[in-house]
């Protein structure tokens, strides 16, 4: 397919807001991400197309206003294209999902440019077909958008679902036994697929306050802060600090074995694992472990947003209830 016939189909606003939690990005401009079809393949054919060169110098000139700064921009570029053109498919589409900022007019100017360049014909084919990879799958990031920001409440409903009854009433704890297992695997597949954004959790936040208000769904309220626990408890267990130097850093595993838990057996957990009980880990160390996690947490989230508030929450939980139990089998004051 030659690349002046590609019809790409991104129709968002240019002004468009768009936030990924998943992947990390925060909120996306994407007017600097994606131009209309028209500019996409103006920019393509102004450079591929033989009897257009003094359009192509212009359009070259026009960029290059700083030449140092330019040619820094066009290194970049070249890396990111010889990354594209050396993945396999799969590889591609997470090479353009974590890229996908760079993607403006300038990145598509210089693809064109190199295949304009090409001493053969397969190469230049390859250049067009990689062109048309890249776009596909920008273009499936957008429609996914737009289906995550129009289905967040579908989201939170799918994985509510197995505690649900008949008359879509859910009730605690939940009568089946294995509902809050299905409710894990739904939540785990949610979050995979990138749903699981600011998007839901302001949806689950939202819902949780209305049951709190009507004081009547006792069973919604539970089950609401039980799919945020399991949230916080998936996110938190991505990342380990257990290891440093190859070295086990124990009070570091024993908060890990705790985040990854349910909160059901926490009690056990901390009795069995610290020295108020069974354990050898010091609820002070414990302490100072869920307070350098916070801090890290603090970091490494947007302020102010419902990712930082739940993950800083969950970690106070633990927090809370190891005070509880120390108080509770010491008799001592709260730490």
């Amino acid at each position: 397919m030659s690349m002046a016939t590609i019809s790409p189909t991104l129709s968002l606003p240019l002004k468009f807001s768009l936030h990924c939690a998943q992947l990390g990005f925060g909120y996306w401009n994407w007017e600097r991400l994606i131009h209309s079809k028209e500019t996409i393949t103006n920019c393509w054919q102004s450079l591929t197309c033989s009897n257009h060169t003094q359009r192509r110098r212009t359009v070259l000139c026009a960029v290059n206003k700083d030449a140092e700064q330019a040619f820094m921009k066009t290194v970049e570029v070249d890396r990111l294209i010889d990354t594209m053109r050396d993945s396999n498919p799969s590889e591609l589409e997470q090479v353009v999902v974590e890229n996908v900022l760079s993607l403006d007019e300038g990145f598509w100017i210089r693809l064109a440019a190199r295949s304009e360049t090409c001493k053969s014909e397969d190469d230049k084919k390859d250049y067009e077909e990689l062109a048309a990879c890249v776009m596909s799958i920008v273009d499936r990031l957008v429609h996914k958008t737009e289906e995550k920001i129009e289905t967040a409440t579908d989201v939170l409903k799918a994985i509510l679902n197995p505690a649900m009854d008949e008359h879509e009433e859910i009730t605690w704890p939940p009568r089946d036994p294995e509902a809050l297992k299905l409710m894990e695997k739904e939540l785990s597949t949610r979050e995979q697929e990138g749903y699981l954004d600011e998007g839901f959790l302001a949806e689950v936040n939202a819902q949780l306050r209305q049951a709190k208000e009507d004081e009547d769904k006792p069973g919604l309220q539970a089950m609401l802060q039980k799919v945020l626990q399991l949230y916080a408890s998936k996110v938190l267990g991505k990342r380990s600090y257990a290891y440093k130097g190859g070295k086990v850093i124990p009070r570091e595993k024993f908060l890990e074995s705790v985040i990854e838990a349910p909160e059901s057996i926490w009690n056990k957990l901390l009795i069995d694992g610290l020295t108020i009980g069974k354990g050898d880990i010091e609820p002070q160390d414990l302490y100072t472990a869920i307070k350098k996690r916070i801090e890290r947490v603090l970091i490494r989230t947007e302020g102010g947003s419902y990712e930082q508030r739940v993950l800083v929450e969950y970690l106070k939980g633990i927090e809370s209830r190891t005070q509880e139990l120390v108080q509770a089998l010491q008799g001592g004051p709260v730490q």
